[in-house]
């Protein structure tokens, strides 16, 4: 017996993606915040950056890879009066204003620093941070250095703590591996991206709830002592789950 492709993903001759979606995630909650769900799964994420752009707020820090360094996405956060630390997108046109200069050495590497100024789509001029950390390890694609781009003014955070904040943000990636392992997030399907979509959210609600429990637990226990001696598997493993039909669920 085989599965055969629904109606609507017989005319795509690539393999068909149950949707997708692009998750907000605060490193200081530790839980997503957010979610932009998207049915078609072959849709680039730079789609949704209107979606997302409508929850930036004032003050807002947001942190993210070189996929979402564009010009429209930066001026539009600009515009909120909200702040981004973004890994550089070898695309994004910029001009120098400033020499490089030293700015310290982090865990990773030695950090440089310089000013730029990149134009947004209606040519209207910002002027921003460029970071680099010469790192002392090549990444697994051999890079030796790694640019980041940030609006933050020099007074709130430097530039060792931008490229301390950027790696932090490999926190998320944590997340999605848990999520993955501890409630099956992305199901095995040929199609239906309304259910598909549908499963991966109902994953990041029992995920904020895993995150409610171990901080309720580290605000008793430390965090040290959670973070390394809890197994959040297991903490996963007592949730309800409609497909155990024991006495304890069916009653």
């Amino acid at each position: 017996m085989t599965e055969h492709r629904i109606e609507e993903l017989r005319g795509i001759s690539a393999g068909p993606l149950p949707g997708k979606s692009l998750v907000t995630y605060d490193p200081v909650l530790r839980m997503p915040i957010d979610v932009f769900p998207c049915e078609d799964g072959h849709a680039q994420e730079r789609s949704l950056f209107n979606d997302v752009l409508s929850t930036v707020r004032k003050n807002d820090l947001w942190i993210a890879d070189r996929n979402f360094c564009t010009r429209g996405f930066i001026s539009g956060i600009h515009g909120k009066n909200a702040h981004f630390i973004f890994r550089q997108h070898g695309n994004l046109p910029f001009t120098e204003i400033t020499a490089e200069k030293a700015a310290g050495r982090t865990n990773t590497g030695k950090v440089f620093e310089q000013t730029i100024k990149v134009k947004d789509l209606s040519r209207k001029e910002m002027e921003l941070r460029r970071i680099r950390v010469r790192l002392t390890k090549k990444t697994r694609d051999g890079e030796s250095d790694i640019f980041i781009i940030t609006g933050l003014p020099e007074k709130a955070a430097s530039a060792k703590k931008i490229a301390d904040l950027y790696r932090g943000r490999w926190t998320i990636e944590t997340a999605f591996q848990e999520l993955t392992t501890y409630f099956n997030s992305e199901i095995n399907t040929l199609g239906y991206p309304k259910a598909a979509i549908f499963g991966f959210c109902i994953s990041l609600v029992a995920y904020i709830v895993l995150a409610v429990v171990k901080a309720a637990l580290c605000c008793v226990h430390g965090t040290v002592k959670i973070e390394t001696e809890v197994s959040g598997y297991y903490i996963a493993n007592e949730f309800p789950n409609p497909s155990r039909h024991d006495d304890s669920i069916t009653g």
